[in-house]
């Protein structure tokens, strides 16, 4: 789930209604009841240091889990497809897109933009699980408060295929392999429940209601499970402020017990919020991690690292730095990488025939309309005035606190009345791009695009600036700064030489509103206003930072 400030302290579901783990099985490390000053726990002797966040692009509700000596971590998607994103990490702190979980959003023509939308609908919290019975990777998440889907693969890269559907909507949920390969689910939001699955993992055999948030907390939701030295523990998080732990020693169902784990605790991020809703994972040398997100918008919610120690008597403590989650903590004592990650920026020139996991289509596209070949293809696959409307918008997170994403774009195949370029896309949007009218191509820079609280299109943007451009190519600039905090801008430029870059068209003042959950991702697009048949050929697509 997100809010970016306490005062916004209710669940998705009220949001939505407004507008319309790997069992930790090993001992825990002997530690000492801790008083007020920071402890120091196993595997954190290290010299060399990591800053926080770990990972400074969009990636939320985070799950993390261990197999081996490798980390997985899922995010929420939304709308975006492929959805449920696998990270892998080998340190914690340095992290690649492996794969995605859910292949294609094929939960109604929505999410196709075929008849309407699934804006803010989607992937939202979910959860990942390793079962080493069947060395399989299982993905969880309930869609549109209606079933819950649950995919297997036997790789983080894939291939990822659905596994079953279940009626009962597992809101915000926590998946458990118990030690004895039993399957549990923990999900709710407030009134907290626990599932049981089939030993396969198809069917729902027992639920049950295991406990209330008090009042005086408030909403808890965005459970985690875990199995930890023979107690039962369920991760919640209160947004956008606070993190409580539920135990049992009485097994799955109950009775459980609560206990705080942080409450308005600042945060590693200037002018970001309170780090919450992620995941308890331990490395294999016996220390634990968590791995939450902080509030950062414009730029969306942003995975942050602290180092955790238990109490004697078995309760989680977030090792802090000053009294706030630590901006820099010695880096995870753990075997060495069998290889640097992928980075998550840098230069992509579409190689081979399919996109990197780096890239998440606006909706589902329309999969007769692009390629990858030595370039990506964009054929246009939607007759629309409106790029909220339009198929086959590919997105790239952005990078933080500040970065710029370049793409070199061949526009020689564009047809009368087609639309093409580069966008910064959220519920406002702009973006500079190519017009081709009445057998002209030209440049501009359009904002003005915008949607109200239920995602219905208000503005189809304005066109504010223009300039003439020849022969058949052009590369197209947007240089975004998303701190958050006070209101942050974005500038888009162009250079029809290779060379030189001339600025077109004012800054763009960037929304950091929350409700749109998603922060603001780079979007190449091609869509017709006229006819379908006309295309582009992005070549080149690079995200830098300063």
């Amino acid at each position: 789930m997100h809010m970016s400030c306490t005062r916004h302290a209710w669940s998705r579901r009220r949001a939505l209604t407004a507008a319309a783990g790997l069992t930790a099985g090993a001992l825990l490390p002997p530690v000492g009841i801790l008083g007020a000053a920071p402890a120091r726990g196993a595997g954190l002797t290290t010299a060399a240091a990591f800053t926080n966040p770990v990972i400074w692009q969009d990636f939320a509700d985070i799950d993390v889990i261990r197999v081996g000596d490798a980390f997985y971590a899922s995010a929420s998607t939304m709308h975006y497809s492929p959805g449920a994103p696998v990270l892998r990490s080998y340190d914690l702190v340095d992290w690649e897109i492996a794969g995605h979980s859910v292949p294609v959003l094929d939960f109604g023509p929505k999410y196709d933009l075929n008849g309407g939308r699934g804006y803010v609908r989607g992937i939202w919290a979910s959860s990942l699980a390793y079962r080493p019975s069947n060395r399989t990777f299982y993905w969880l998440g309930q869609i549109d408060f209606a079933r819950t889907y649950v995919y297997t693969a036997t790789a983080a890269e894939g291939p990822w295929n659905r596994l079953t559907t279940i009626n009962t909507p597992y809101y915000d949920a926590g998946l458990l392999v118990d030690t004895d390969d039993t399957l549990y689910v923990a999900y709710g939001n407030s009134t907290v429940n626990v599932a049981q699955l089939s030993a396969d993992g198809r069917t729902q055999i027992r639920t049950q209601q295991v406990f209330t948030t008090p009042s005086s907390v408030g909403t808890l939701e965005g459970s985690r499970f875990y199995k930890i030295n023979g107690q039962y523990y369920i991760f919640l998080t209160r947004p956008a402020n606070g993190q409580y732990i539920l135990r049992s020693s009485s097994g799955p169902f109950g009775p459980y017990t609560m206990r705080q784990v942080l409450l308005d605790l600042r945060g590693p991020i200037a002018g970001g919020g309170v780090p919450h809703q992620g995941g308890l994972v331990q490395t294999s040398g016996g220390a634990w991690y968590y791995l939450a997100f902080v509030d950062a918008y414009p730029g969306g919610r942003m995975p942050a690292l602290a180092p955790v120690v238990w109490t004697a008597d078995g309760w989680p403590v977030v090792q802090l730095v000053n009294g706030a989650w630590g901006a820099s903590y010695p880096r995870p004592d753990v075997p060495p990488p069998p290889r640097q990650v992928t980075p998550m920026t840098g230069v992509d020139a579409f190689d081979g025939t399919n996109l990197k996991p780096r890239w998440e289509w606006n909706h589902n596209p329309d999969n007769s309309k692009w390629s990858v070949n030595g370039g990506l293809t964009l054929r246009t696959a939607t007759v629309t005035g409106d790029l909220y409307a339009a198929r086959n918008t590919l997105t790239h997170r952005i990078q933080g606190p500040t970065s710029t994403a370049t793409a070199e774009i061949d526009f020689s195949a564009m047809r009368d009345g087609d639309r093409a370029g580069l966008a910064l896309l959220r519920d406002s949007s702009a973006w500079i791009g190519l017009k081709r009218d009445g057998g002209v191509t030209r440049l501009a820079m359009v904002n003005g695009l915008t949607m109200d609280g239920n995602w219905n299109t208000t503005g189809t943007g304005v066109e504010v600036a223009s300039a003439r451009v020849s022969g058949s190519r052009v590369r197209l600039r947007a240089t975004a700064d998303v701190r958050p905090g006070a209101a942050r801008s974005a500038t888009f430029s162009y250079s029809a030489d290779g060379g030189s870059f001339v600025r077109l068209g004012p800054a763009f003042s960037l929304g950091n509103d929350w409700r749109f959950f998603m922060g603001y991702r780079f979007a190449l697009f091609n869509h017709a206003t006229q006819a379908l048949g006309g295309a582009i050929r992005v070549l080149r697509f690079e995200l830098s930072t300063p």
